[in-house]
């Protein structure tokens, strides 16, 4: 029996006061202004598309795993300037995440990461399944298994 699941970007409004900001404000945040001169290779977190060269990102520190427990987890993020968010369906699995070796983390309902794996993109959904079928984890995150970069959330649908 199949579980079903959906991957979620991060939400636009977070990072949306960042988008008006002149690079010395950026800089002060931590954060940077940057152009796209290779695709794929900007991944947004947001529209959970490779922003396409020429595009304008914002490079920001974010707290992915905003939890009270061992885990708790920062890390680097690219939003688009221009990124809107996306709403998949029960199942999609978003090509900026098919096309990349992907770090699978599992957690349970006290933020504790339970189980993890390093999977292609391509075989993502056998192994969302095979997590999901464990009925003490509650969520997992997606990181970029090269740069170790967050990439999204997937919940059970």
């Amino acid at each position: 029996m199949k579980t079903n699941f959906r991957i979620v970007g991060l939400p636009l409004a977070q990072f949306e006061p960042l988008f008006s900001l002149d690079d010395n404000e950026l800089a002060q945040k931590g954060a940077r202004r940057l152009m796209v001169d290779a695709k794929p290779g900007f991944p947004c977190r947001i529209s959970l598309q490779d922003a396409d060269i020429g595009e304008r990102v914002i490079l920001v520190p974010f707290m992915h795993h905003d939890v009270e427990s061992p885990y708790r987890a920062s890390g680097p993020v690219f939003v688009r300037e221009t990124a809107k968010e996306v709403e998949l369906t029960p199942g999609e699995i978003p090509d900026v995440v098919a096309g990349r070796v992907m770090s699978v983390r599992a957690y349970n309902d006290q933020g504790l990461m339970v189980n993890a794996a390093v999977t292609p993109g391509k075989e993502l959904e056998s192994q969302i399944e095979k997590f999901f079928g464990d009925a003490k984890i509650s969520y997992l995150h997606l990181h970029n298994a090269g740069a170790g970069c967050y990439s999204c959330r997937v919940e059970r649908a």
